[in-house]
C-alpha cells in the first residue's frame, strides 16, 4: 500500500503566483506519485483579490487539490494550523510557501530523508537573504541573536517553514492548544530527529511579500513572550538600576552641595523622578504583555473559521 503526502499551502493574496505554483510543484509530485499517494491542501487566508476562485478552479480539474478558505484573514500561523489539522491523517506531512522562494524540487529530497533515512524532519534552511530588504534582513537577524540569547529554546536564525514532516511531528505539534502561535518556536521545542538541507534563497516567482516591518515586528514580539519569561525579570534589573542611580545622584548632588561651587539638587531630583517614571511604565508595559496573552488564551477563542472548503470538514 502507498504511503500519503499532503502539502500544505498558506496563500494570502497569491492569485498571480499560484498558476505558477501549481505547474512546478505538480511536476515534482507526478514524479512522487509512483510511490506515494499526494494531495495539495491549499489554505485561502482570507484573501482580497481572485486567489480562491483560482483554488476553485484547480479542484475541479484535479481532485488531489483541496482548499480551505478562511472568513476572513487570520494569518500565516492560522493557516499552517488549519493545514496540518486536515492533513494530520496523511503519513508525511509537507508546508511550503505559494510564492516559490521555496524550491519544490526539495520536496523529493526531503521525503527521502523521513521516509528512508529514519529522520522525523527533513527541512530546509537557507544559506543567505538574496532578494530580501536589508533593514529587514538585519532586523531578522538581530531578533534571532536576542530570542536565543534570553530563551532556552533554540531556534536557527536560517530556519524555515519549509519542511517534511512524519504524523506523529505533526500530532506533537497540534497538540499545543496556544491561540498566539509562533510555529518556528513550536518546531523547535517538540525535537525530534531534524534533518536540515540548505539551499538558495529564491526572489518571489510573482506578486509582492505580504511580511510588512510591522508584521515582522509583532511576529518577533510573539515569539520572545511565548518562548522566554526573561522580560518579566527585565523589572528586577530596572528597579536594582534605580535604587543605584538614586544612590549616586543623591551623594553627587550632596557632595557637590556642600563644595558650594553648584546646586544640583533640582536637576538631578527632577532627571531621577523622569527615570524612574519610565522604568515604571516600561516594567508596566512588559506585564501587560503577558497579561494580554494571558486573556487572549483563557477567552478561548477558534483560532480561525473556515468560510468553504472541499476537504471532509465541509
Amino acid at each position: 500500500m502507498k504511503k500519503s503526502l499532503a502539502l500544505v499551502v498558506p496563500c494570502y493574496n497569491e492569485q498571480e503566483v499560484l498558476p505558477l505554483f501549481y505547474e512546478e510543484v505538480g511536476k515534482v509530485l507526478k514524479k512522487l506519485s509512483a510511490g506515494f499517494l499526494t494531495e495539495l491542501v491549499f489554505v485561502n487566508d482570507g484573501s482580497a483579490d481572485g486567489t480562491l476562485g483560482i483554488l476553485k478552479d484547480l479542484a475541479e480539474k484535479d481532485p488531489t487539490v483541496k482548499y480551505i478558505s478562511f472568513s476572513r484573514n487570520f494569518g500565516k500561523e492560522a493557516a499552517m494550523l488549519a493545514g496540518m489539522e486536515y492533513a494530520v491523517k496523511a503519513d508525511y506531512i509537507g508546508i511550503i510557501d505559494a510564492d516559490l522562494q521555496h524550491s519544490p524540487e526539495l520536496i523529493t529530497e526531503m521525503l527521502y530523508y523521513v521516509d528512508q533515512e529514519g529522520f522525523d524532519v527533513a527541512a530546509a534552511r537557507r544559506e543567505d537573504r538574496a532578494g530580501e530588504a536589508k533593514l529587514k534582513s538585519a532586523l531578522s537577524g538581530g531578533f534571532y541573536k536576542v530570542i536565543n540569547k534570553i530563551s532556552d529554546t533554540k531556534i536557527s536564525d536560517s530556519a524555515q517553514d519549509f519542511r517534511v514532516m512524519k504524523r506523529k511531528v505533526v500530532e506533537a505539534v497540534l497538540s499545543m492548544p496556544e491561540s498566539i502561535r509562533f510555529s518556528k518556536g513550536i518546531f523547535s521545542w517538540v525535537g525530534f530527529n531534524v534533518k536540515w538541507i540548505s539551499h538558495e534563497n529564491r526572489e518571489r516567482a510573482a506578486g509582492e511579500t505580504k511580511w510588512s516591518i510591522r508584521k515582522l515586528f509583532r511576529y518577533a514580539i510573539d515569539g520572545i513572550l511565548g518562548y522566554t519569561n526573561s522580560p518579566l525579570r527585565l523589572s528586577f534589573l530596572f528597579s536594582a538600576l534605580c535604587c543605584f542611580l538614586t544612590v549616586f545622584a543623591l551623594v553627587y548632588a550632596l557632595v557637590r552641595t556642600i563644595i558650594g561651587d553648584y546646586n544640583a539638587t533640582m536637576p538631578i531630583i527632577l532627571a531621577g523622578i523622569f527615570g524612574v517614571g519610565a522604568l515604571i511604565l516600561l516594567a508596566i508595559g512588559i506585564l501587560g504583555e503577558y497579561l494580554a496573552r494571558v486573556y487572549t488564551e483563557t477567552k478561548g477563542r477558534p483560532k480561525y473559521i473556515v468560510a468553504e472548503t472541499n476537504t471532509d470538514g465541509e
